[in-house]
């Protein structure tokens, strides 16, 4: 009855969201605050019953209960206890039903702490947020049910895929979705506004924590999907430009440019059509995510779907949100009105320089995503479009962009001083010219880019150092008054600054992966060693052991430094008799932030083991800066100013005000 309880849970959803996407719209054309007042506890409802739904699928799986088809295609009762419950997203029905856990979990969020949202805004979101869940609910339960009977159910189950059962990809899916659905509110707002024919600071304000808490996820899903990829797969990659993973970038490109147009909007009361644009294409990129990795259009890891029915239907989904939106932006912005205006050198200028290389490089790779996609559709031809062309491509347009970014937060708004700026980043500059020529004399004749993109990176990194001490003072006035002015500062500024260190730290992380590490493959029996940069690795022999739900073979490494030992790695080959696939287990040994990468190979038919042996200088900056990213981004949000609604101060002199 469990399975039979989450289906129903799911129609009565879809009940609600029906109701949710009606009433409060019309209520809110006909000023009618009984019906616009519906629209909360309806989405409040609608995620209780997606929740209940969600609950049932979860126990199915974690009682591997195999009379449901879903769960005989994706678990194993000999699989460990978490991976049975992160088999619920580890295929296509089970991730179409997190996608609306989360959706709804947004709208409920919405209902929950947008009391201060104006009633008919309000309502319009939460209308806009039930016609998406709608239309996926109907896809859920027409196409993709994930509570399904079999007639005769089976003794065992066929397993989860062997790669998806790691401790990375059971938290990965879940993050990325919450930056993925959560762009959906930026969307919704955007439309509610169109539909109102409104948009001022204010909406500014309400909209950028939503996109904000989108982007954090957004950036802890993609690195923690690029790390996973990094050691799971074997390759030694961090990022192999996958259309999948370009599916996740897409929309943070466009998110990051939505945070910095919003921040111009709110500041100056400009930028509003190109705001609600973006809002737009953010979730629109979201939705052709979905599109991509659901519709069996690709074949990738990522990917679950292979169905014609379930992609034309969540193409329909794609076309509708997306074509309308952009038919309601055509017909609606030109009635919005234009806020104040500024000079090209001035920090609103800076934010729509940034916007215009975000949105370039997200061009770039949505073409280069999608054009082999779309040639082969009208003419069968098949090309693939790889690292060459987007290292050639996306890479130039982030160079001025990041040249850029020190100056944005020095300059004044509406009209600054460059050369003023230039000069209180000569320091960082400097630095960064002589870090830059240090490089170019400590390796020779390696090569050219990995000094420049050093020096870019700590200028990056210094530029925004350089914004806090000009803040502080710390280097012009005594200590304790640098400290009280530090203290002083808001949130949002010292997470900002904390962004952009970030994005320098996973630069400097991206040149050393990329122009420094060094690969050794070779064949070797017990007794062998194999060198690289100094390191020795000597072969112990391998061991056969036996894990919960597969066999693997173990190889002992012991790595030493000269005479010194250093450390004993244990790469390993594990195979799932389940599924019959083998998957690699790479072994790791951190130096710093650097790392030694080692992965076995196929077995030869003379006893040897081919080995795969890396040295990756400084490749746990990329990591790294972007979890400093995502807490840059976290110690903004959680800024006063930034919360939903109108800002105290603002809602203080209201109440003061007499009443007329």
């Amino acid at each position: 009855m469990i399975a039979e309880a989450g289906h129903y849970a799911l129609v009565l959803a879809l009940g609600l969201a029906v109701v949710q996407a009606l009433v409060p719209m019309l209520g809110a054309r006909w000023r009618d605050p009984a019906m616009m007042a519906v629209a909360g506890p309806a989405a409040l409802a609608q995620f209780g019953f997606v929740a209940l739904a969600f609950a049932a699928l979860a126990t199915s799986y974690v009682m591997s209960d195999f009379s449901v088809a879903n769960v005989v295609e994706n678990s194993h009762s000999a699989m460990p206890l978490i991976y049975r419950f992160t088999s619920v997203w580890g295929n296509h029905e089970g991730s179409m039903l997190l996608w609306i856990f989360i959706l709804a979990l947004f709208g409920a969020l919405v209902a929950a702490f947008g009391r201060n949202l104006p009633a008919t805004l309000k309502a319009n979101v939460l209308a806009v947020q039930a016609w998406i869940a709608t239309a996926f609910l109907l896809f859920i339960l027409l196409a993709s049910n994930p509570f399904l009977r079999l007639a005769d159910a089976p003794f065992e189950g066929r397993d989860l895929n062997p790669i998806l059962q790691d401790l990375g990809l059971a938290i990965h899916p879940p993050i990325l979705y919450v930056g993925y659905v959560g762009c959906s509110i930026s969307f919704s707002f955007a439309i509610a506004a169109l539909l109102e024919g409104r948009i001022d600071a204010a909406w500014a304000r309400w909209v950028r924590p939503w996109t904000l808490a989108a982007w954090i996820f957004l950036t802890l899903g993609i690195s923690m999907g690029s790390y996973w990829a990094y050691y799971e797969l074997g390759w030694g990659g961090w990022w192999f430009w996958d259309p999948v993973e370009n599916a996740s970038l897409m929309p943070w490109l466009s998110a990051t440019a939505l945070l910095h147009s919003a921040v111009v909007m709110e500041k100056r009361d400009a930028l509003k059509v190109w705001t609600i644009l973006l809002a737009i294409l953010s979730f629109s990129l979201s939705l052709l995510g979905t599109f991509l990795v659901r519709s069996g259009v690709l074949t990738s890891v990522h990917t679950f779907a292979s169905d014609p029915t379930r992609g034309v239907f969540i193409l329909a989904i794609l076309v509708f949100f997306v074509g309308g939106s952009l038919a309601l932006f055509a017909w609606r912005a030109p009635v919005l009105k234009q806020g104040g205006l500024f000079a090209p050198i001035s920090r609103e200028g800076a934010l729509v320089y940034n916007n215009l290389f975000l949105t370039s490089a997200c061009a770039t790779v949505f073409v280069g995503t999608l054009y082999p996609l779309a040639l082969e559709a009208l003419t069968g031809d098949k090309i693939s479009v790889g690292a060459p062309f987007f290292n050639a491509t996306f890479g130039p347009l982030l160079v001025p962009l990041l040249l850029a970014m020190p100056f944005g937060p020095l300059l004044a708004w509406k009209r600054g001083d460059l050369l003023a700026v230039a000069q209180r980043l000569s320091g960082a500059a400097a630095i960064a010219v002589a870090a830059l020529v240090a490089a170019f004399a400590y390796q020779g004749a390696g090569p050219v880019l990995a000094p420049i993109g050093l020096g870019l990176g700590l200028f990056v990194i210094l530029g925004a150092l350089t914004d806090l001490a000009e803040r502080t003072q710390v280097l012009r006035v005594r200590f304790k008054v640098a400290l009280a002015r530090a203290l002083g500062l808001p949130r949002a500024t010292w997470g900002t600054a904390l962004a952009h260190l970030g994005v320098g730290v996973a630069l400097l992380g991206i040149v050393g992966e990329t122009q420094w590490s060094a690969e050794r493959i070779a064949s070797i029996k017990p007794g062998d060693v194999v060198s690289l940069r100094g390191y020795d690795l000597t072969f112990e022999g391998s061991v056969p052991r036996a894990g919960p739900n597969y066999r693997e073979l173990v190889a002992r490494f012991t790595v030493r430094r000269g005479a010194e030992t250093i450390a004993v790695l244990e790469p390993a080959k594990r195979t799932f008799a389940a599924r019959n696939m083998t998957t690699t287990e790479a072994a790791l040994l951190t130096r710093g932030v650097g790392q030694i990468y080692l992965s076995l190979g196929d077995v030869n038919s003379d006893g040897s083991v081919a080995v795969r042996l890396y040295d990756k200088p400084l490749v746990l900056l990329i990591w790294i800066g972007t979890l400093v990213m995502a807490a840059g981004g976290a110690l903004s949000l959680s800024d006063r100013r930034l919360r939903v609604g109108a800002p105290k101060p603002a809602r203080d002199r209201a109440a003061m005000q007499p009443a007329e």
